[in-house]
């Protein structure tokens, strides 16, 4: 996907009118498609987009996803440029990020900082938690809500959600994989089905020697940090500490990997979720549930 290369202000008119910004993936004809927060157009009855040269339209919601605080609209308008996605997996702390956006209004405001964390957790308005959050210090504020975080390069590697108020450079961003996903379930369905298990995780590296031992398929998985009462993860026998690098098959590289498999897996059936638990692999049995949005 490919998306706006000039900052977009986004406003979405409800009981109480909300600003914020957005990415745009070019598509086919003028259709455009504009990636931003589920925060800032959900519940919406009319969204207007302002272009950094002052051109403004209206912009039909595709759809959104509380849970992981993703929404896509679309707007019909030529002439767009477009950038290249990054990769969130790729991102290592200190790495220099920027932010756009505008904040309380201004428009096509850029702020720099770098990469202060990775796989934090935050809690979307819906309370799910989203995990594998970007921390990072460059400057948001009301108004950078759904607008890019990018590399050096100038490829999108995040998508600006959540600051930390009064406390000064502690600000968030979905990574761009996440985002990625959600917006190519919401374009396909409207809306996204999710399995849950019920564990709270971060993406970390699995030791060489343990992924040649195992012959896994991948260098890294799914830390589980905490696994809630009565989950089915809690049923199944899943502990703290455990790491995840399989589900029904599936190679789990990380949280991005586990969710995008929890899509799919079939919610009340039994299936096999592999963990490596300190150097011993395990083949568990986890019935998923369909979690709640």
């Amino acid at each position: 996907m490919k998306y706006i290369r000039k900052c977009i202000n986004l406003r979405a008119e409800r009981a109480r009118a909300s600003r914020a910004s957005g990415a745009a993936e070019a598509r086919a004809s003028y259709s455009r498609l504009i990636l931003t927060n589920s925060h800032v157009v959900h519940d919406a009855t009319r969204i207007d987009i302002t272009l950094s040269d002052g051109r403004r339209m209206p912009a039909t919601a595709i759809g959104d996803d509380p849970a992981s605080d993703l929404a896509v609209v679309r707007v019909d308008e030529p002439g767009l440029t477009a950038v290249s996605l990054g990769d969130s997996q790729q991102l290592r702390v200190g790495q220099l990020v920027v932010a756009l956006g505008s904040p309380y209004g201004f428009q096509s405001t850029v702020t720099a900082g770098v990469v202060s964390a990775l796989g934090r957790s935050l809690r979307s308005y819906s309370g799910r938690l989203i995990d594998d959050v970007i921390q990072t210090d460059a400057a948001l504020n009301p108004g950078n809500s759904g607008g890019p975080l990018v590399d050096s390069a100038g490829r999108v590697v995040g998508v600006n959600t959540a600051t930390i108020l009064p406390a000064q450079g502690i600000c968030f961003a979905i990574g761009i994989n996440t985002a990625k996903f959600v917006a190519s379930r919401l374009l396909r369905d409207g809306r996204i089905r999710r399995s849950f298990i019920g564990v709270s995780a971060q993406t970390v590296p699995v030791h060489r020697r343990v992924v040649r031992f195992y012959d896994l398929a991948k260098e890294s998985g799914a830390l589980v940090l905490s696994v809630e009462e009565n989950s089915p993860a809690k049923r199944a026998g899943l502990r703290d500490g455990d790491i995840i690098v399989a589900l029904e098959g599936k190679p789990v590289a990380g949280v991005d990997d586990l969710h995008r498999v929890l899509t799919d897996v079939r919610m009340g059936v039994s299936c096999s979720l592999t963990v490596l638990r300190r150097t011993e692999k395990l083949d568990l049995k986890i019935v998923p549930e369909e979690a709640v949005s």
